[in-house]
């Protein structure tokens, strides 16, 4: 009788914990379940990475830069502390690059195919929990949408993987070169920047293979896989949707515009340009004019820039990839957006509107607050990182350089990330969960529930100006 009696607690215990997690499950809206997920998913790497067998050396990382490197990874930042060829071991370095596929892809885009292959049936709360991972407009077809996205990933990155295996191979042998390919094909594809060479890709700064192959990669991943999936269905610019078209456009004209004033600003600088010819100053222009969208890899020192360049990268990673991609930053069609609502109101007001499309005034003002909402944080988050790294006098482009690209997620340093002091590490690592959830993201997954005000009040004027 004592047994039993000593049992049945147990099992009650257990049944009323497992009713409070479905509880706490069903009364969780989307955005709020991916925050978990994600930070739960980023704790994980961290223990996986702080293991004696990921580092190369046999001795632990360390809990703290393990979890830095973890969310680094799962946030698809690049951003790093230690050195990832060198300080952590081969399994270390798979942990990190199947992090970044988990991250680029949206574990709930993986947990469609697992399902999908398990037989499993997609309910209603995982279409939704797809539409916000996913950014889409509609729950319709999503789970056709999230086949798509992993089919293109992988066949971009085995593409990509075949092609930097062949060029890699004298250097490295058909076996690292395989393996450095496929890392640097999914953390490139992913808009991660994590690299195996201490310098990044500095050392084919002037080499077309590999930086066509790279550049392809992060602009395809951050243009967004709904671009890319209207574009393989579509395949006419009449019909592609209004968003895949700003997008497009949008992309196209930075970096156009990043190409030109990289190229001309820093061939004035002796401290990047000088040695290199004209052709690989070609090179080097488009990729860097083109990184930091998002993709953190660079085939010059950033920190060697002119201070010019250096600001004008922290514009490009602020505004980032687009919307429903690998990459961050506040997107380009929030930033497009904005600018067709300044030109607009220049004009004289009246409609917003793009390729014979009207834009709905609730999107201009969720763009109005994407914007804000991230401006704030990272002069916020810039404030904190030079009070605790104690750049209180000079060198605060170094900080906001720092600040701007965890936020962005787009993992350019000019050198701070490595010296930042365990404070500025959590700061920095918030920065990043931060950035990837996004800050609408993150208001709707903390806010209460909407509350409909019941007043009316009178319209009045305020000077503008």
């Amino acid at each position: 009788m004592a047994k039993r009696n000593k049992h049945v607690p147990r099992t009650s215990s257990l049944n009323s914990i497992e009713s409070i997690v479905n509880k706490l499950k069903n009364n969780m809206s989307p955005p709020q379940l991916i925050m978990i997920i994600f930070f739960a998913l980023i704790w994980v790497g961290a223990i996986l990475l702080a293991l004696p067998l990921s580092a190369s050396d046999g001795k632990s990382v360390g809990l703290l830069d393990a979890l830095f490197t973890a969310t680094s990874a799962i946030c698809v930042n690049g951003l790093v502390v230690l050195d990832t060829g060198s300080v952590f071991s081969t399994f270390g370095q798979v942990i990190i690059m199947i992090l970044i596929q988990v991250g680029g892809l949206g574990f709930m885009t993986l947990g469609v195919m697992v399902a999908i292959i398990l037989g499993k049936r997609i309910g209603l709360k995982q279409r939704l929990l797809i539409q916000q991972a996913t950014n889409s407009s509609s729950a319709q077809g999503l789970v056709k949408l999230s086949l798509y996205i992993v089919l293109i990933a992988f066949a971009f990155e085995a593409l990509a993987t075949l092609v930097l295996t062949f060029r890699w191979h004298g250097e490295l042998g058909w076996g690292q070169a395989f393996y450095y390919a496929i890392f640097h094909s999914v953390s490139a594809f992913n808009n991660a920047g994590f690299s195996l060479w201490a310098d990044s890709l500095s050392p084919f700064v002037g080499d077309p293979v590999v930086n066509l192959t790279i550049i392809t990669l992060f602009i395809i991943g951050g243009l967004g896989y709904i671009v890319v999936v209207d574009l393989f269905r579509k395949r006419s610019w009449r019909k592609l949707s209004l968003h895949s078209k700003i997008v497009i456009i949008g992309s196209s004209s930075l970096y156009l515009i990043g190409f030109i004033i990289i190229f001309l600003l820093e061939s004035w600088n002796p401290s990047t340009f000088a040695e290199l010819s004209y052709g690989e100053r070609i090179w080097a222009a488009l990729f860097q004019g083109t990184a930091p969208r998002s993709s953190g890899f660079n085939t010059i020192d950033i920190g060697s820039m002119l201070a010019t360049s250096q600001f004008f990268i922290i514009i490009l990673m602020f505004i980032g990839a687009s919307s429903g991609g690998t990459g961050g930053g506040i997107k380009i069609n929030t930033f497009v957006v904005l600018v067709l609502a300044t030109i607009q109101t220049f004009r004289g007001g009246g409609q917003i509107h793009a390729f014979e499309r009207k834009i709905a005034e609730e999107t201009v003002m969720r763009a109005l607050a994407v914007v804000m909402s991230s401006l704030a944080f990272v002069l916020g988050i810039s404030i904190l990182l030079s009070i605790s790294e104690g750049i209180l006098e000079k060198h605060f482009l170094d900080v906001l350089f720092e600040a701007t690209s965890a936020f962005s997620t787009t993992g350019l340093s000019m050198g701070l990330t490595s010296e930042l002091s365990v404070p500025g590490k959590i700061i920095v690592i918030i920065t990043m969960f931060a950035g990837r959830l996004g800050p609408l993201t993150l208001a709707f997954a903390l806010a209460q529930k909407k509350r409909t005000s019941k007043i009316g009040y009178a319209e009045d004027h305020v000077l503008i100006g």
